[in-house]
């Protein structure tokens, strides 16, 4: 069973879930830095998560612990484009540790990987949602605790729907 992004919400079977997509909207022709969400069906990868702030994520799908260096490379001008880095790094990426907390859990959407190709968009996540649901820059986000649900769900042959 694949989770569909409709709209503003994430259908999983008979669920509904709020949810919040790139500014932009959705694009077929998604490139880095257009706060798009990309259109398309996508496998999940890892599921990302803080233990400082969580003691245990219920998932099928496989976990990784986020420590202080760990970041997500979105400069097409490195090898390790659209892959987890670690810091320091030479390039630009985004930070997985952070103050806010909407990395505390996240799962990675497979979008551009396996190649990744330059400039094409990175860091695509399901995350938990800012306050008052503001939108993405381009990753799917929704409330932590319809996060756990879905993930207590979910297994390694659930797909990311984006229509």
């Amino acid at each position: 069973m694949d989770i569909i992004l409709k709209k503003q919400f994430l259908l999983y079977k008979s669920l509904r879930f709020k949810c919040s997509i790139g500014k932009t909207g959705i694009t077929l022709f998604k490139k880095e830095g257009d706060l798009a969400t990309p259109k398309g069906i996508f496998k999940l990868g890892l599921v990302y998560y803080r233990k400082d702030r969580n003691k245990t994520i219920k998932s099928k799908l496989k976990k990784k612990i986020i420590t202080r260096n760990m970041g997500w490379c979105d400069d097409a001008r490195s090898k390790e484009y659209n892959t987890e880095i670690n810091f320091p790094f030479k390039y630009s990426g985004e930070k997985l540790y952070r103050k806010d907390n909407i990395y505390d859990i996240f799962v990675n959407i497979k979008y551009n990987q396996n190649p990744a190709i330059k400039k094409k968009g990175s860091a695509i996540f399901l995350h938990i949602a800012k306050k008052n649901n503001k939108p993405t820059e381009g990753c799917i986000a929704v409330s932590k605790k319809d996060l756990l649900q879905i993930l207590s769900l979910i297994n390694k042959n659930t797909k990311m729907v984006v229509k």
